[in-house]
This record gives structure tokens, C-alpha cells and sequence, in this order.
């Protein structure tokens, strides 16, 4: 008699004969049951595969006891090497006890279909689990001079919520197909071992078949064998799973091509540089400047080049910086077009410097934006610039400015094309690089196992970024005088700032400065002016002609004046909005 039953006549006993009763049955319900539940008596499989491959599987689940509900987890996958997975179809599920449908619940869960079954009305009557496989067929791959193979393999216990401790099963093949190549494996899923006992293609096992047991709840048994195709056709079903593995895969065709990418594209890159991005060749220097000897232990400082400062710094490194107007505000001035006057310091001597400008003889003979500047700091019939408000009054023109001095270095013939245009022009050629590649890199990361391509295209792009600073490309004219600035450079490091005319010194060394200015060697000419001071301890608020200052200046206070007046130039522009 089970436990139910039992209980259901206690109700009918009287007084304490139902108590007794009802008091084994709680025993037995604390007890029977639950050793009853863990295992099944036996669990038998017969199953049949089909000329296309579909696999059918019945289970037959005998208990002493039925547990109240019974769940099986069917996995709908099955990971294969190389990111890949085989996916199944099942379908046709029913779940019937002594020809009762128990109606289960089907569900998906993840990766598996979940068949929930309530026991109920199953009683003491073996419960049958069915249910149809597609993608079990598999194609093995083609050894030549043999017969095309379909391997089948399914978990035929698997996921079950109660172990059995009798497991065994059969598969029906086609009529006329035979196997000998079969396996059987175990256990847990994760350590399976051999089967009991298994066999195909023998005189007592015709179809494939195993044995085995006892094995516990959610322990796996897995039946694997093959025949010619021709009995079976594949049908599996292959996708790809996306890791990061997958998306960035080492395997030889990605591999390849990603190192294909990188060689040619480098190569283009290198290509690309050295055609567009390389100067031409220059040849020997070109002489921009030289001291040249006019008396024993003097010489005069010579252009040989009509480059002025401004231009330097542009030709030097192809942009048209503050430097590089502050060092052409003080060779217009030093050449009388315009004068720097120094401001009275105000709160008792203790406030910021300030200057001012006042505007000195005729235009003519400047340059375009040599111009353009003096006009700006002090207009005719205007007032002049406070170098404290310098980026309010230059800020709407410096575009201006500096069209006019790419225009001058392209028109001198050391540049091509205008370095501003150029670098501009390749830039934008960059950031549309890298923008497509990152796109493209999220695409193959997404969709292919070429991640690697995608990573290599992403720093190509970037080095068409990089590259795009270096394209401004100099003539072998502008390569020349660029060779010819370093020499300068050298020399105004190099040169004995005593050897200068003595009779025209504040005007030798003032010709030196906006030069020193750009190239460097800035502090050391500046100090040859203090040095040539011929009353020194006098003030000389207006000796140097180009620079005025208060009453009580002397030449000595020329280096900090100076540095703080270029300092303070070069701070207001690089800080316009």
C-alpha cells in the first residue's frame, strides 16, 4: 500500500486506531518518501533514428514510489571547439502513464527545455518521457577514399531531477544500416567515464546499446556512434558563439590577414610619409645670416636671405605661433616702424609692467602682415594697443596674420602648398580614418573572428592621424635655408657678443634679437646690450631708440623688461578665446 493510500483510510478508522494510523503515516511520509524520490527503480531508452537524421527517444522511468513532481532538463546546445555550438531542436514532447497523458509543463530555461511533470495521476504505472531530436546528425569531415560519415551523439539520460538505479537503452537504426564504431560515457557532466557495457554491429547487439548504473540525479549518459551517410543524412544545425576569444581569433586566416593589413598598410603609411611628408632634399645649407668682419676683432651681423623673424618660426616647424609675432613686433620696431613704450609702473613702482606702442615712420617696405600688425597696435589716428589688452585688439586678426604669412613662405618657394591647408587637409583625412576603422573594428569584433584586422586597421588609422602633422611638405629650396637656420642658430649661440662695431652697437645687437628670439641664444644678446651700455649707472630711458621706458630706466633693466614684455605677449595670445 503506498503512503497516499494509507492515508486516505485512516480517515476512515475510528478514535485512536486513526491516530495510530496517522501517526505511521507521518513516519513513513518523514521517511519512505524521501529516500523514495532520490532514486527510480530503472530507467530504460529506446530510441530510433530516422533516414534524415531525426533522432526519437522514449524513456521509460519505473519508481516503487513516484515523487510528487519530476522535472527533466533537456539541453537545446552543445559547445563544440572553434567557438561553435550545434544547436538542437526538440519537439513531439509528451509525458504519459499507463496511457494517461499527464499534460507536463514545458518551458525554456537558458539553454535547455525544461519538461516540469506532476505525478499525480501516474500511481504505480511507469511514466514515459518522449520526445523528437533534430541536429544530433553531425557530418564528420571527408577522409578521401572512404565513405562519407554521420556521427550521432545525444545525452540519453540527462537532467533528470532523480537518479535510477538501472540505466539502459537502445537505438534503432534504418533498415539495412549497421555501426561498429560506438561510445558510451557516464556520469557527472563534467567527468564522465566508460559506460557499464555497450556494443553495436554484433551477432547478440545489432543496434547500438549500453548498460549502466546506478547513477544519481542530473548525471549524464551519452551515447556516440557512426554510420555511412548515405543511411543517415546530417542534419546539424552549426552557429558560431560570439567570445572575445572568437572575436579576436589567432587562427591562421585571421592571423594572416590581420599581418597582411599591418605590412601592406605600414608600408603604405611609410610610403605615404616619405612622399608627402619628407621634405625634399635640400642639399649643403643655404647661408641665411653671417657675421661678417668689417675691423680687426669687429663683425656686422649680414642677412643673406631676405627671411624675416616671423617667417623663421614658420619655416622651422610650420606653424605661425605667438612666438613668432611677438619676435616680428620687435624687429618692426627695432627697424623704426614702430616703437615699445614702457608704462610708469602705478601702486608706488610695486604694479605689473605694462606697455604701450606709438607708431614710427612710414609702411613702406613691410611685408603684408608686418602691416596688418603695426596697423593693429597703433592705427593711424587711433589709440594704440595696451599689450594688457594685445589679445582683444590682434585675437579677430591673428587668422589674417596668419594667411598672410603662409602666403609669404609658399610665395618665398620653401614651401609646396600652404603648411596650414596641408596639415588641415590630411587631419581631416585622420579623423575620418580613425572613425571608419573604429567602426569597422566594432563590426568584425561583432560579426567575425577577425578582431585582430580590426585592431590593425584602427592603428593604421591613427598613424594617418600622426602622419597628418609631418605631411607639410618643404621644397629643396626651403629644405636648404631650414639647414641654413640651424647653422644661425648655431652661431648665435657660439658667436662672442664683444665682437660687434662699437661705434654702432645698440643697433647691431638690436638687429640680433627678434632673430635670437625664435632661434634661441635670446638671453645672451640680450645681455651684450646691457654690456655695451656706454654710461652705465646713467638712466637711459630712450638710448635704444625702438624701446622707450620710464625716466628712471637704465639699460640694465633691459633683460627683465624685455622677457616680460615677450612673455606676457606670447601668455595674451596663447590665452585668446
Amino acid at each position: 500500500m503506498s503512503t497516499r493510500e494509507l492515508r486516505r483510510s485512516s480517515r476512515s478508522l475510528p478514535g485512536a486506531a486513526a491516530l495510530v494510523v496517522m501517526l505511521l503515516c507521518g513516519v513513513l511520509g518523514l521517511i519512505a518518501p524521501a529516500a523514495a524520490q532520490e532514486m527510480a527503480e530503472s530507467y530504460v531508452v529506446a530510441g530510433e533514428i530516422a533516414e534524415d537524421g531525426t533522432l526519437t527517444i522514449t524513456e521509460t522511468i519505473t519508481f516503487a514510489q513516484a515523487p510528487e513532481q519530476l522535472e527533466q532538463r533537456l539541453a537545446t546546445t552543445r559547445q563544440l571547439l572553434n567557438f561553435t555550438q550545434l544547436e538542437y531542436e526538440i519537439s513531439d514532447v509528451t509525458v504519459t502513464a499507463g496511457g494517461t497523458d499527464l499534460n507536463p509543463t514545458l518551458r525554456s530555461e537558458g539553454e535547455y527545455l525544461v519538461i516540469t511533470v506532476d505525478t499525480a495521476q501516474a500511481g504505480t504505472n511507469p511514466i514515459e518521457i518522449s520526445y523528437r531530436v533534430r541536429g544530433a546528425a553531425v557530418a564528420l569531415p571527408t577522409v578521401r577514399g572512404q565513405r562519407d560519415m554521420t556521427e550521432v551523439s545525444w545525452r540519453l539520460l540527462q537532467g533528470l531531477s532523480v537518479g535510477a538505479h538501472d540505466v539502459r537503452g537502445e537505438i534503432t537504426l534504418p533498415s539495412g544500416a549497421r555501426t561498429n564504431d560506438i561510445d558510451c560515457q557516464a556520469g557527472p557532466p563534467s567527468n564522465t567515464v566508460s559506460c557499464r557495457t555497450y556494443a553495436s554491429g554484433t551477432f547478440e547487439a545489432t543496434h547500438p546499446q549500453f548498460t549502466d548504473g546506478p547513477r544519481g540525479p542530473g548525471e549524464v549518459v551519452v551515447l556516440t556512434f557512426s554510420l555511412p551517410t548515405d543511411a543517415v543524412t546530417p542534419n546539424q544545425v552549426v552557429t558560431e558563439q560570439w567570445t572575445l576569444d572568437r572575436a579576436f581569433s589567432a587562427q591562421p586566416v585571421p592571423l594572416i590577414a590581420a599581418l597582411a593589413a599591418l605590412l601592406i598598410g605600414g608600408a603604405a603609411l611609410f610610403y605615404l610619409h616619405r612622399s608627402r611628408g619628407t621634405d625634399a632634399a635640400g642639399g649643403a645649407p643655404t647661408m641665411v645670416a653671417q657675421f661678417e668682419p668689417v675691423a680687426a676683432g669687429e663683425e656686422r651681423f649680414e642677412m643673406v636671405v631676405n627671411i624675416l623673424p616671423g617667417e623663421v618660426g614658420t619655416l622651422t616647424d610650420e606653424r605661425v605661433d605667438p612666438i613668432d609675432l611677438a619676435a616680428t613686433i620687435v624687429d618692426v620696431a627695432q627697424r623704426g616702424h614702430l616703437t615699445i613704450i614702457e608704462l610708469p609702473r602705478t601702486n608706488s613702482g610695486h604694479g605689473a609692467i605694462e606697455w604701450t606702442f606709438e607708431r614710427g615712420r612710414s609702411t613702406d617696405g613691410l611685408h603684408s602682415y608686418e602691416r596688418t600688425l603695426v596697423d593693429t597696435l597703433a592705427p593711424v589716428g587711433g589709440e594704440p594697443v595696451a599689450v594688457s589688452r594685445i589679445s582683444e585688439a590682434l585675437g579677430p586678426i591673428i587668422p589674417q596674420l596668419q594667411d598672410q604669412i603662409y602666403e609669404e613662405v609658399v610665395n618665398q618657394g620653401w614651401f609646396s602648398a600652404r603648411p596650414d591647408i596641408v596639415r588641415a587637409r590630411w587631419s581631416r583625412l585622420g579623423t575620418i580614418a580613425v572613425i571608419s576603422s573604429l567602426v569597422a573594428l566594432g563590426l568584425l569584433v561583432a560579426l567575425t573572428r577577425f578582431g585582430l584586422l580590426g585592431l590593425v586597421l584602427v592603428g593604421l588609422a591613427v598613424g594617418v592621424l600622426w602622419v597628418s602633422q609631418q605631411m607639410p611638405r618643404r621644397t629643396a629650396q626651403g629644405s636648404s635655408v631650414l639647414k641654413g637656420l640651424q647653422v644661425l642658430a648655431m652661431n648665435l649661440a657660439i658667436q662672442p657678443t664683444t665682437h660687434v662695431p662699437k661705434d654702432d652697437a645698440y643697433a647691431e645687437i638690436s638687429r640680433i634679437i627678434p632673430y635670437a628670439i625664435v632661434l634661441g641664444s635670446f638671453d645672451r644678446w640680450l645681455q651684450a646690450l646691457v654690456d655695451a651700455d656706454d654710461d652705465p649707472g646713467v638712466p637711459d630711458p630712450d638710448d635704444l631708440g625702438w624701446y622707450r621706458a620710464p625716466a628712471t630706466w637704465q639699460l640694465s633693466d633691459l633683460p627683465s623688461s624685455i622677457d616680460a614684455f615677450i612673455t606676457t605677449v606670447e601668455g595674451k595670445l596663447y590665452s585668446r578665446h
